[in-house]
């Protein structure tokens, strides 16, 4: 009697046990859909709503994001102020390479198809660099405004937190858009230092360190915020009209650097046509693929000096 009824009480614990397991495995993956579903609707429902665009690539978008390389990709996307997510970049990113792979094999040689692979790594990555810096180009362009408006407000008595807000809401983008995300770190208690501080890190430039370390000096000191701002945008424009000039003058050395490893491919291409299969057979030894390397390496070492020498901070 006693036997039947340790039996019957295990096999009841054991029951229980089960049945408990089954319940926390089933409520253990609900809070992970339901965790996944609402980082999916904040990351590309809220956009797509805002935007009208439909997002693809999500479940690689989500894996992405959990790695290294994927949290680099989104803020450096950030930085550019496009509308793609990282899963969509590094799908198209994935595309470009194949093709490049395969145009590089089929035009020149075999050979060529790594390199042509590693030529579109390298082209998005600049096509990122390329667009963050028009980005901040346009966001220092916009800066005297800025400044403008901020001592306007200031002026009138509002506060620095209300100015900002308002700039966010006149100014259009990128400055816009960076100012509405400083006003909604303000609204959930970030400190205004911290934030200016961020928008620093976000979009880096000279000119808008000088406007940061300005407002948040002023309103820990509490000095005369607008005569400090009046300057800055005098000094602010002096500095847009000498930008622009340099500019101006570095876009012929510009061209050259951009130039030079494009008439290199270019001798490729001619090489070939003028004697079908000469790039099959120079890239058939070790030598003439060193070569070939070495080559590479000379046009990219050149467009490195040449952009290096151009390059005047004001």
């Amino acid at each position: 009697m006693e036997l039947n009824t340790l039996i019957t009480l295990t096999t009841g614990v054991t029951l229980l046990t089960c049945v408990l397991a089954v319940a926390g495995v089933h409520g253990y993956a609900r809070g992970r859909a339901q965790r996944a579903a609402l980082v999916d609707r904040l990351t590309h429902t809220g956009s797509a709503a805002v935007t009208g665009r439909t997002r693809h690539f999500r479940g690689l978008d989500r894996r992405l994001r959990r790695t290294r390389l994927g949290r680099k990709l989104e803020l450096r996307l950030a930085a550019t102020g496009l509308d793609v997510t990282p899963g969509e970049f590094f799908a198209a990113m994935l595309a470009t390479v194949a093709g490049l792979w395969l145009l590089g094999q089929a035009t020149l040689a075999p050979f060529f198809g790594p390199i042509a692979g590693l030529l579109g790594i390298w082209a998005a990555l600049q096509f990122l660099t390329w667009q963050r810096q028009k980005r901040i180009e346009k966001f220092i362009n916009q800066l005297p405004e800025l400044a403008r408006i901020l001592a306007n407000a200031t002026q009138a008595g509002l506060a620095l937190r209300t100015a900002i807000g308002m700039a966010a809401e006149e100014l259009e983008a990128p400055a816009g858009e960076e100012l509405a995300k400083v006003a909604d770190q303000l609204a959930v208690g970030v400190s205004l230092d911290d934030a200016l501080e961020e928008l620093a890190a976000r979009l880096p430039s000279r000119e808008l360190v000088v406007l940061v370390t300005t407002l948040v000096l002023s309103n820990r000191a509490g000095g005369q915020v607008v005569g400090a701002l009046r300057n800055l945008t005098e000094t602010l424009e002096e500095r847009k009209e000498t930008r622009r000039e340099i500019r101006t003058q570095l876009s012929q050395v510009n061209m050259t650097s951009y130039a030079v490893p494009v008439m290199g491919i270019g001798s490729l291409f001619l090489m070939n046509g003028v004697k079908d299969g000469a790039l099959d057979r120079m890239t058939g030894s070790p030598v003439g693929q060193a070569c070939v390397l070495i080559a590479f390496v000379l046009y990219a070492i050149g467009f490195v000096l040449i952009r290096r020498m151009s390059r005047i901070d004001v």
